[in-house]
């Protein structure tokens, strides 16, 4: 859980980032420049893990999928949305999770379930406002929602992959990134991506965001998929959300609803026991 919990605070910070920096750039580009220099990171590591054979395509399509489908759909969502509405919307990602684990596993697991729903009504307190929801642009939200799909994919499946394969879990890493960075390269291509003009202050952002959310981000949360239930691990994926409100606030000065940030990490908290109490989460 550690590893989980050390990732969304990591993440928390990346949403203001983008909008602050990044949002006038291509954001294909964007992406691309980002798991290269994750890629790049890993790259060392790529000899310590056993992929050959029939295991490559399994291993650069996961991280294809998780890293490369998602961020491509996730940084292009910021165009129609703000920041932390953006970190808001990823609420259904835990619903992901325990739908595509159960389907994993060809069983039905109720209280992991009700983790989710209560993961994501932690989340919706926040997006709820005076009885009504925000008002967002549909194109983003659909762009997300491709985008929580593809995340959710890739952490339920990981630890299938890890036993499949085996190796260290930088050597996997390493090798997803590359996986990560041939999808959007090939998306990059095929749209014909501008470079567009880079300051100072958008290259030190992205930077951070290849080196520190990206490729630490990742390499935590993958690895702590090893160490918990579906429950949990579903419920994990929505504390980033209440954190980003926090911080976009607090960091960045943008309008955003703290104080049911508060109440909504609470929520989340509880879907945390509710997950904990099952006797299906000690197996992963």
């Amino acid at each position: 859980m550690g590893y989980l919990l050390a990732a969304s605070v990591v993440w928390a910070f990346s949403f203001g980032l983008i909008k602050t920096y990044l949002v006038g750039l291509d954001p294909v580009l964007v992406a691309a420049g980002r798991l290269a220099l994750a890629a790049a990171a890993f790259a060392p590591f790529l000899g310590r893990a056993r992929v050959r054979g029939r295991g490559i395509p399994l291993v650069l399509g996961l991280g294809g999928l998780q890293f490369g489908a998602m961020y491509v759909l996730y940084i292009m969502s910021f165009q129609w949305l703000p920041a932390w509405l953006v970190a808001l919307l990823t609420i259904f990602t835990p619903l992901y999770v325990v739908i595509l684990a159960d389907l994993r596993a060809r069983c039905f697991n109720p209280r992991h379930l009700l983790a989710a729903a209560v993961a994501v009504a932690g989340a919706a307190v926040v997006l709820v406002q005076g009885g009504r929801t925000v008002a967002y642009d549909w194109r983003g939200v659909a762009l997300l929602q491709g985008a929580n799909l593809c995340f959710a994919a890739g952490q339920v499946w990981y630890p299938d992959l890890k036993r499949r394969i085996g190796g260290h879990d930088l050597g996997l890493m390493a090798w997803m990134y590359q996986g990560a960075v041939l999808v959007v390269g090939i998306v990059a291509l095929a749209r014909g991506a501008p470079v567009g003009t880079w300051d100072p202050g958008a290259v030190v952002v992205l930077l951070y965001l290849g080196l520190v959310p990206t490729a630490v981000g990742f390499y935590l949360w993958n690895k702590g998929t090893l160490s918990v239930g579906a429950g949990a691990l579903a419920v994990t994926n929505n504390l980033k959300i209440p954190l980003a409100v926090l911080v976009a606030w607090l960091v960045f000065g943008e309008s955003a609803p703290y104080g049911r940030a508060v109440a909504g990490l609470a929520l989340l908290l509880a879907g945390l026991w509710i997950a904990s109490r099952s006797p299906e989460e000690g197996r992963g």
